[in-house]
């Protein structure tokens, strides 16, 4: 990460849909999330899934939904703002997930990117994720998805 103000990573909260949403419509696009399924996840009205928020000062720049079922966690979103790509946020927010998942019991991490994205397959292969299967059309445009899986990491220890 940059030098400078630390980045804090907590459960996302009722201050933080709209920033929440807006990031999910910069990143994804037509496949992004409505506010309306943003301010229920972050409510805890959808079963099994955690909003997390990356926040740097008082700015959400990045966030991260995961569904933990039986031994599985699922993340199923990771996003950071532009202009905080390639500082860390992504990494200390897939670390926190990675704690989440040890609490919850989970043994792996599966998530789904699309193949056409070869910055966030470069940053899941330097986190050590590896292909399992391959979703054609999986998206809105007709883009395959690329399922990625790896084993849960001990992360138990630290501070993010």
């Amino acid at each position: 990460m940059t030098s400078g103000p630390r980045v804090v990573i907590r459960a996302a909260g009722p201050d933080d849909v709209a920033a929440v949403a807006a990031l999910e419509r910069d990143a994804l696009g037509r496949d992004a999330w409505s506010e309306s399924l943003v301010a229920d996840g972050v409510a805890g009205r959808v079963p099994t899934t955690l909003f997390l928020v990356a926040v740097l000062g008082d700015t959400v720049t990045g966030y991260a939904a995961v569904s933990v079922v039986a031994d599985v966690a699922e993340l199923q979103r990771i996003a950071v703002t532009a202009t905080h790509r390639r500082t860390g946020v992504a990494s200390a927010l897939l670390a926190h997930v990675e704690r989440e998942a040890t609490t919850r019991h989970a043994d792996r991490i599966l998530l789904e990117v699309r193949d056409d994205n070869a910055g966030a397959l470069a940053f899941y292969a330097r986190q050590g994720f590896t292909e399992l299967d391959r979703r054609p059309r999986y998206y809105a445009d007709g883009t395959t998805a690329i399922v990625l899986a790896r084993d849960v990491l001990d992360v138990s220890e630290g501070d993010t």
